[in-house]
Parts: C-alpha cells; sequence; structure tokens
C-alpha cells in the first residue's frame, strides 16, 4: 500500500471538513404582492411553467398584467381566499406565493400557470 504525504492528507482532511459545514446561503426576502388599495405602483416579475413570465404592475385596485406581448388592465375582484384581478377577457388569480393567468369565458385555458414572483420590475 502506498503511503501520502503529509501534506495531501492535511488537505484532504480540510476539504473533508468545509464540506460537512456546508455552505450557508442567503435567502432573500420573499416578494409579496402589495395591498389592493396601495396607491404606489409596485411591478413583479413572475416564472412560470414552460419558461413563461408574467410582468404584472400592481396599483388601486388594478393590475396591469403582461404576457407574450399583450397587456390587459384589470381590476381587483373580492375573493374570500387569494387574490382575482381579471376583464372581459382574461383574469390573473392566485393565493400566496402562486398565481395563473387564465383566459375568461367558455375555456378558461390558462394562458401561464404556477407563476411564482421572482423579482421586482420598475
Amino acid at each position: 500500500m502506498r503511503h501520502l504525504p503529509t501534506t495531501a492528507l492535511l488537505l484532504v482532511a480540510s476539504l473533508g471538513a468545509c464540506a460537512q459545514q456546508g455552505t450557508k446561503v442567503a435567502k432573500s426576502a420573499p416578494i409579496s404582492r402589495p395591498s389592493p388599495d396601495d396607491l404606489v405602483p409596485r411591478g413583479i416579475a413572475y416564472a412560470c411553467e414552460n419558461n413563461k413570465e408574467v410582468q404584472v404592475v400592481y396599483a388601486k385596485n388594478r393590475a396591469t398584467v403582461t404576457f407574450e406581448n399583450r397587456t390587459w388592465r384589470t381590476e381587483y375582484q373580492p375573493t374570500g381566499d387569494g387574490f382575482r384581478y381579471s376583464d372581459s377577457s382574461v383574469q390573473w388569480m392566485g393565493r400566496d406565493d402562486l398565481a395563473a393567468l387564465r383566459e375568461n369565458g367558455g375555456t378558461g385555458r390558462p394562458l401561464a400557470w404556477n407563476c411564482r414572483p421572482t423579482r421586482l420590475t420598475s
């Protein structure tokens, strides 16, 4: 059996100690949706399934929702649980930090789903 030099043993031992301690990753504060009656506009970008993105600017009981080069100005609709903004063609709805953009009408087809806030926008 071959013997390792002392410096190699020290190196392996120190790497093992680093791996056991682990690296602490700073968690960023969650991005929360503003209150519907907040007057100050606040933009949030959401990452959704299938690499889709929805950008929303919330202000004064409205949400301006932009998805795939289309923009809708939606109005807040009170709900018992979660949130909902809608106009005649779409609704932006969800609960906590999970949201979806759906068509209004017969099919209610989802345009973007499993959307989570990723960053603040201007």
